[in-house]
């Protein structure tokens, strides 16, 4: 998949809870890249929720509308059972593109562990608490250090060995911390403390990610993203700092530059 001057970079966003805006962090970043001139293809793999595929429904529906060109990836929705449609889907949109991104369930799911497994960069989004914290590792709950890596960092562990074992390469985990405005200080540098912990014990990134905006809910129905200001009118201050949070995001991915690629945001 992918040209071979140009290989094919696969983003694995996955998380087995719900809520931790995985979703939308997904599309903006498909979205941010194909801003910036990249070949991007989307594969969603709930095909039960399937919020990045409507999300992009509703993109290509307001493309439509309104005769704008925006930024728009291709994208298809597995259907959650057949292997062989799996294979294909993956060949097809890794075909001639530079990134392709995947949408895991926020569940368990045999089709979302092997995305894992092939991924370049895996994405966890999560929420500044030990709800969410509880995910990948379980913390004492008087002194609130970590105990021990939950089951679901010992399954992106062993994904990564078998990985290294199959062709050498090296999953790069990365943990994106969403923030929440309910949670008190206290609390959320406890969440910070046990995080840090864990990111030496189990080797992933931690960079920042996304605030809980009602905004964002509000730009699913057009399928909008914080990149299309010119379909705001106005822009507010929510907006302007929601961009600032995407450009650090896409900025600590650190994702591989591409010969299409120009500055993002220009």
């Amino acid at each position: 998949m992918g040209e071979a001057s140009n290989p094919l970079h696969v983003i694995v966003f996955a998380n087995e809870k719900g809520g931790t805006g995985k979703s939308t962090t997904a599309v903006h970043t498909a979205i941010a890249l194909a801003a910036r001139g990249a070949r991007v293809g989307c594969l969603d793999l709930d095909h039960r929720q399937r919020t990045l595929g409507r999300y992009l429904d509703n993109r290509a529906e307001s493309i439509k509308r309104s005769g704008r060109e925006l930024p728009m990836p291709r994208y298809e929705t597995h259907d959650g059972e057949s292997n062989d449609l799996f294979s294909e889907t993956l060949e097809r949109l890794g075909t001639d593109s530079d990134f392709l991104i995947i949408d895991t369930p926020g569940r368990d799911d045999k089709f979302g562990r092997i995305a894992i497994t092939n991924a370049d960069t895996l994405v966890t989004p999560m929420n500044d608490s030990f709800v969410d914290f509880d995910l990948i590792g379980h913390v004492d709950p008087d002194t609130f250090k970590v105990v021990r890596p939950s089951f679901y960092s010992e399954l992106i562990w062993d994904s990564r060995k078998r990985r290294a074992k199959a062709d050498g390469a090296t999953i790069d985990w990365v943990v994106l911390r969403n923030r929440m405005q309910h949670i008190e200080a206290r609390n959320m540098k406890r969440v910070s403390e046990a995080i840090d912990q864990l990111a030496k014990r189990v080797g992933f990134r931690v960079i920042p990610g996304l605030s809980e905006r009602v905004i964002y809910r509000e730009l699913f129905p057009k399928g909008l993203t914080m990149l299309d200001a010119r379909e705001f009118g106005q822009m507010g201050l929510a907006h302007v700092a929601a961009r600032q949070e995407l450009r650090e995001m896409m900025a600590g991915l650190a994702l591989p530059e591409t010969v299409s690629t120009i500055p993002v945001f220009a």
